[in-house]
């Protein structure tokens, strides 16, 4: 059997000579986003805040490595490391100290040292075709300006642009910090941040430890901890053997993944802010110890089982009533298209607390997923969303209701909005698909639409690439096409797989051959309405692009 190692490492001995990181070439490019790699940020920066001396952990490594020996292919892990690697240069190029400079240059890259027989290299070395780009605009001394300044369009891989993107966000971040906030956050880095280092000498058992470590087993989790605890406190044998009962009904209701996600929205709900550790930890003492001892019965028959019901309804959209049902749920399945679920705690308090009123939580949803749309439009990170919906939260315990102050957007934030609807739209990609869906169910006016196809996607009308010879040359110009490509107007959606020969062709044999279903037909109202033009010119896609932003501008009270 080979040697397996694990080791809790503190960040300044990861980035030592013990480990010469290197990404093997069948491994995906990096990937992380700037939400993510602000979000690393913010999480450090709270660390920071939190002022205390106990470790912070940033996750796990899996490494193919030889006992004593510093070469580590890296099987989990490149994400992370890669982003801790452009937060150290960007650190250590904002410096003003000349010795700080140099400590953190150390970590980013190994120096040379003939006595220990050491060459200076970079620490980490990415995927080949990557490798010199990051080299030379980040783990080079003084190069993060360099990069900030380079066109992103001009870079040829999606790596080197994520890289060029998180450079700059987290430079923008980091500038406005003070030198000595910013010293804080280098020493926290180096004296009390940690990684998990898996190694294994053999690539077969790292890729085993890789999938053991990201299976999801039936191991204990939070939840079982927690009813164990409200379980056990109840004294009565019949008591306790009811709550079980309630307990695990809830449970079974919504399957043991979303149980467990009803959880940190509780979390949410009682706390209203962001979580600082993990569930086990917090949500003891802010909220299960509310109700230990003596009020463990009301924990189950109060908290669990309305709350697990209110959201199996908004998962599934189906909440009841006399009248208006149909509405409600149209919001659950609009707020369902986002990318994340932190707007659910305002849901779920909604629905616990004004379930028998649809007129009030058709005008509550309709504000929430207006402000959940705009967040999401404008690309807001992780931690000002989620607190935003934790100050909607306190103003609707104090009684505010619809008119919560947190619902409103600024000027700015409208402004925002309408700026990203009405730019480059198919770009975007986690977005464009929303808005497209959101627009074509205005123009369609079936509220709640939500097609049951197998597949739906996005296409250009005005292709991306059209060929030299062909009309769309004739209709637009190099800057007409530069400008209108990409933008909300020239979008259509379809239910077929796409077809990079039909997306060049003609506007007419485009509309018979391409944008028509089976039958003459097709199920969106947005792309029906582009096929009634005899063709498609500057002037009929400038008039679509301002009809679609002004439905979405009045919709959402841009």
């Amino acid at each position: 059997m080979q040697k397996l190692e694990a080791h809790e490492m503190p960040l300044h001995k990861v980035f030592s000579s013990d480990y010469d990181f290197r990404i093997p070439d069948y491994q995906r490019p990096y990937a992380w986003q700037e939400e993510q790699a602000v979000q690393l940020l913010t999480d450090l920066a709270e660390a920071l805040e939190r002022g205390t001396d106990e470790p912070y952990f940033l996750g796990s490594l899996v490494l193919v490595k030889a006992s004593g020996e510093p070469r580590s292919d890296v099987i989990d892990g490149q994400q992370r490391l890669t982003t801790l690697t452009i937060l150290l240069s960007v650190l250590r190029d904002l410096t003003t100290t000349p010795e700080l400079c140099d400590a953190l240059h150390k970590l980013v890259n190994q120096p040379g040292d003939p006595i220990l027989g050491l060459m200076p290299k970079p620490r980490l070395r990415p995927r080949p075709r990557d490798a010199e780009f990051f080299r030379k605009h980040v783990q080079t001394g003084g190069a993060i300006e360099t990069l900030l300044g380079i066109d992103r369009n001009t870079l040829p891989t999606d790596a080197q642009k994520a890289v060029r993107d998180n450079a700059l966000a987290l430079y923008r971040e980091l500038a406005r910090w003070s030198e000595e906030r910013r010293l804080g956050l280098v020493r926290m880095l180096g004296e009390r941040t940690f990684l998990v280092v898996v190694a294994t000498p053999d690539l077969e058992s790292a890729h085993r430890i890789f999938s053991v470590m990201n299976s999801r087993g039936l191991d204990l989790s939070p939840t079982d901890i927690f009813k164990s605890q409200i379980i056990g406190a109840l004294e009565d044998a019949q008591e306790s053997e009811d709550c079980a009962r309630r307990w695990e009904d809830a449970e079974e209701t919504l399957g043991r993944d979303d149980f467990a996600d009803l959880f940190l929205h509780l979390r949410m709900i009682y706390e209203k802010k962001r979580a600082e550790r993990e569930l086990l930890k917090e949500f003891p003492t802010q909220v299960l110890n509310q109700y230990l001892p003596g009020k463990a019965e009301v924990f189950v028959n109060d908290v669990v089982v309305p709350y697990a019901e209110a959201y199996a309804q908004i998962r599934d959209a189906r909440y009841e009533a006399s009248f208006g049902s149909e509405k409600v749920n149209a919001w659950f399945k609009r707020l369902q298209q986002t990318d994340n679920n932190d707007w659910r705690p305002a849901a779920l308090w909604a629905l616990r607390n004004h379930e028998h009123d649809p007129v009030w939580l058709d005008r509550f949803l309709k504000a929430l997923e207006r402000l959940s749309a705009s967040m999401f439009i404008r690309r807001v990170y992780t931690t000002p969303r989620v607190t935003r919906y934790a100050e909607l939260l306190r103003q609707l315990d104090q009684g505010q209701g619809l008119d919560s102050p947190a619902f409103e957007l600024t000027e700015t934030e409208k402004s925002e909005t309408r700026s990203r609807l009405e730019g480059e739209l198919y770009l975007v990609a986690k977005t464009r698909k929303f808005v497209l869906l959101r627009v074509d169910e205005l123009l369609s006016e079936a509220h709640g639409v939500k097609y049951d196809l197998p597949l739906i996607t996005v296409e250009h009308v005005l292709p991306q690439n059209p060929s030299a010879d062909s009309r769309w040359v004739d209709l637009f110009d190099r800057a007409q096409r530069e400008h209108w490509t990409h933008r909300l107007g020239n979008l259509v959606l379809l239910n077929r797989a796409k077809n990079s020969a039909a997306q060049n062709y003609d506007f007419a044999a485009k509309k018979a051959r391409y944008f028509t279903g089976r039958g003459g037909s097709v199920p969106f109202a947005l792309t029906s309405q582009v096929l009634q033009h005899d063709d498609w010119t500057p002037e009929a896609l400038a008039a679509q692009q301002r009809r679609l932003v002004d439905l979405l501008t009045t919709e959402w009270a841009l």
